[in-house]
């Protein structure tokens, strides 16, 4: 199996260190008293963020054959994280729907 370059490494690990910390963002940003659905925001991008170290951890292991299935626990996880932010993103457009 081939494995990643420098650059890879870089752009794989930083993009999971930023969604860790937006999650950590939108988590204080729910603390204010109007953005309180913003709460479920942030529990909703947690499944994407498991693929992401599902991916990433299969590249540790130099994409082995035998590892496979953290690709389908990957796709699984981006399905169900995208699907949840969907849905967030529909309750919080609909809250702000109702104050307007």
């Amino acid at each position: 199996m081939h494995e990643l370059s420098l650059s890879t490494w870089f752009i794989h690990i930083s993009s999971v260190i930023e969604w860790i910390y937006a999650i950590f963002i939108i988590k204080k940003i729910s603390n204010f008293k109007s953005f309180g659905i913003f709460y479920w925001f942030s529990l909703a991008m947690i499944p994407n963020l498991v693929g992401a170290m599902c991916a990433i951890t299969w590249h540790i292991f130099d994409n082995q054959t035998g590892l496979y299935g953290l690709v389908t626990l990957q796709g699984i996880f981006t399905f169900i994280g995208n699907s949840t932010l969907a849905l967030a993103a529909f309750a919080i457009y609909k809250k702000k729907e109702r104050y307007d």
